[in-house]
């Protein structure tokens, strides 16, 4: 596995370098967030561990930048641990957010549970799913309203499939946070009320398809 560490500090570089190393992956380092989207447009990573406060360019606008043309799961890492940073983590992409100071050893434990989510989703068969106007392609992980492609954060991606895979059944906050963002997940329902905002957002008219359930969470309906 390959994984492209972002952080301005040299050290803490270092150091999940040598526990990435140790556990047989393949580590690149990068140390600003302009070299981690030239780095991405030239090779392919797995995984990407990205500090948020750099200089030159941040890792949120780094994140944004990279999942225009490529999606790798990103793995945020901020000495910032307020909600709102966390939720505008997950707006631009992030697969999760570590609060800095952090443990190398859970770093890997996150790792290890981003990477097999983000393989299950692209092993979901060939499913190319038309509801009226919306157009589904399961792995492709390309959505159309009226034949106009969608460009939606890789979360946005994982919540629409999830929901349209369980078409009809009920789904709880609790659930779809356990589901969709891991059972490791460090956040509450309101993370899952704006990623469906949001999403309802890019759906335009066909947002009548996702159906809020009231006092428990939400289902797709078609």
């Amino acid at each position: 596995m390959k994984v492209l560490i972002v952080d301005d500090e040299e050290m803490i570089r270092n150091v999940l370098r040598e526990y990435v190393e140790f556990e047989g992956n393949e580590a690149y380092e990068a140390s600003d967030g302009i070299q981690a989207v030239k780095m991405c447009r030239e090779n392919d990573y797995d995984i990407i561990l990205m500090d948020v406060m750099m200089p030159a360019l941040d890792g949120f606008s780094a994140v944004k930048e990279i999942h225009k043309f490529k999606d790798i799961p990103v793995i945020m890492l901020s000495a910032r641990g307020e909600e709102y940073d966390k939720l505008f983590g997950f707006e631009v992409g992030a697969d999760d957010y570590v609060t800095k100071p952090f443990s190398p050893k859970e770093v890997m434990a996150r790792i290890a549970a981003v990477t097999k989510r983000h393989k299950a989703g692209a092993a979901v068969s060939r499913d190319i799913l038309k509801y009226e106007g919306l157009e589904i392609d399961m792995k492709g992980r390309n959505v159309y309203v009226d034949g106009e492609k969608l460009e939606l954060t890789p979360k946005e991606y994982e919540l629409l499939f999830y929901l349209v895979k369980n078409n009809g059944i009920a789904l709880s906050r609790e659930k779809l946070l356990s589901d969709v963002w891991g059972f490791d997940f460090y956040g509450d329902d309101r993370t899952v009320d704006t990623h469906i905002k949001m999403l309802r957002g890019s759906l335009k008219e066909y947002r009548k398809f996702i159906v809020t359930l009231r006092g428990m969470g939400y289902k797709f309906e078609a």
